[in-house]
């Protein structure tokens, strides 16, 4: 009987060929590029980890949607990455607890997670990002927005646009300002993230209603916000949105949706989402958290960063490359004019055989009498 689904990859996953391939690695470069230029050192993780370890670092993070397994060795769960933050957050509580703050580490990787999100089956994707630890002050989180845009038009995204959230909006209103009752607080964070108004009315929201309206182009929603906010108990967090978008200054296009917290599990009082023109969905999050201590403590250590998930620009852009080219060089052709060839650029393909064809191998000039010859 033959063997027909032995070369089937699972549902989610897939390998990315030449063309995209170069695509990835453009855009990794060019996004790290940025990172390192602004003083973000470069840090790696394993793909595996303890669950523990993973689950541990910073309130929010899915355990179940990680790949999970026991360790032969030590009997402990294991759990393949779904996020590199948590593993730079352990790095910056462990090996990096005694460097001085603020801590700027960037990184870049794979992730997997059991399933896709929404209606895309995608499960393995590119993460890279920064994290600034030791504040989560308005300067730092500015800074944070402005890598997150600089590093996607370095890799090649257009028509950037960032729409800002703030992730403990309920919390911040309910303790003081509007108060909820403990079970009440659930329902109206999820019929604001649904945009319901009848919805939050019912669920006893009803003065959380204005939040609705507080969504869409920065300067305005802003604005609703502040009328809405008659106590002040928003008043620094408003100040911190306007710093933060002056900050920008017009490099991206702002919007504003206060109560969004699809995305935010573990961020604290400010978060942001990043789009660009011509990709659908977001191509990155970042905002304010806390990295909990290894014994458990509660408030933690503060922290800023944001992670990019560009594979749909990487999509993008494969589809744009340029054809490659390459420079076939026959058999015992001038060795020392080939690596000077390459020293200023050129792709070169050696011929192992007399019969080799440079045009099936993807060349697009030949080296004849110390010429680069278009075929």
């Amino acid at each position: 009987m033959q063997d027909t689904d032995r070369d089937l990859l699972p549902e989610g996953l897939g390998d990315r060929l030449p063309l995209h391939a170069a695509a990835s690695q453009r855009v990794r470069r060019a996004a790290l590029d940025v990172l390192a230029s602004h003083g973000y050192e470069r840090v790696e993780t394993p793909s595996i980890e303890f669950e523990k370890s993973l689950a541990s670092r910073m309130a929010g993070v899915q355990v179940r949607r990680m790949f999970r397994f026991v360790d032969p060795v030590s009997l402990r769960m294991l759990a393949l990455r779904s996020d590199i933050t948590a593993q730079v957050a352990r790095i910056a509580a462990t090996g990096l607890a005694a460097a001085a703050r603020p801590l700027r580490l960037s990184y870049a990787g794979q992730v997997v997670t059991i399933k896709g999100d929404g209606l895309d089956p995608v499960r393995e994707r590119l993460q890279l990002g920064a994290e600034l630890i030791g504040t989560d002050a308005v300067t730092a989180a500015a800074e944070l927005v402005e890598l997150a845009i600089e590093s996607l038009r370095a890799a090649g995204a257009t028509g950037i646009s960032v729409d800002f959230t703030l992730p403990d909006l309920v919390d911040t209103l309910c303790a003081q300002a509007l108060p909820l009752a403990e079970g009440m607080i659930g329902a109206v964070r999820q019929m604001l993230d649904a945009k319901d108004a009848g919805g939050l009315v019912d669920a006893g929201g009803g003065a959380y209603l204005p939040l609705l309206y507080a969504v869409g182009p920065f300067e305005t929603a802003i604005e609703r916000l502040a009328a809405f906010d008659a106590g002040g108990v928003l008043a620094s967090r408003i100040a911190g949105l306007r710093e933060i978008a002056a900050r920008v200054n017009g490099t991206a296009r702002l919007t504003l949706d206060p109560s969004e917290r699809h995305g935010f599990e573990y961020q604290s009082w400010f978060g942001f989402t990043i789009y660009a023109e011509g990709i659908s969905g977001a191509l990155g999050r970042g905002g304010t958290y806390r990295i909990l201590g290894s014994a458990g403590d509660e408030t933690g250590e503060a922290a800023v960063g944001f992670s990019l998930y560009p594979d749909p620009l990487i999509e993008v852009l494969a589809a744009e490359m340029p054809e490659r080219k390459a420079l076939f060089l026959s058999l015992g052709h001038d060795r020392d004019l080939a690596n000077r060839l390459r020293s200023i650029g050129w792709i070169t393909v050696a011929a192992l055989d007399e019969g080799d064809d440079p045009i099936a191998l993807g060349c697009s000039h030949r080296l004849e009498n110390g010429e680069a010859v278009l075929l």
